[in-house]
């Protein structure tokens, strides 16, 4: 769990003593509560095949994010599902992966 700042810190004192106001109407609320049960709900289950660097290099990534890797495939899938996953050219970062290396040099 991440460390928490001065900032936070004030901010969740301010929390305890009532100090702060939410600036969400009700509608707006309700609205967020049923699209966070709805992203929250996880009722399938799916098998897939990985390469084992591909495997690797998922979790390699998700220990560096601080969340399980199946956590995080399935918010990649999510963002890809709903449009949210977009990489450009000029923002994609290379791979330094040991997989992402053989792909690279195998001449494919």
């Amino acid at each position: 769990m991440p460390k928490i700042d001065d900032y936070e810190n004030e901010v969740l004192a301010a929390l305890d003593k009532g100090q702060l106001k939410s600036v969400a109407s009700k509608a707006e609320l309700a609205k967020f509560k049923a699209a966070a049960r709805a992203t929250a709900i996880k009722d399938r289950r799916v098998n897939i095949r990985l390469s084992s660097g591909d495997l690797s290099d998922i979790q390699t990534r998700a220990l560096e994010e601080g969340v399980p890797y199946q956590t995080l495939i399935a918010s990649v899938l999510h963002k890809y599902v709903t449009g949210r996953l977009a990489e450009t050219r000029e923002n994609a970062k290379p791979s330094t992966s040991p997989a992402a290396k053989r792909r690279t040099t195998s001449g494919n």
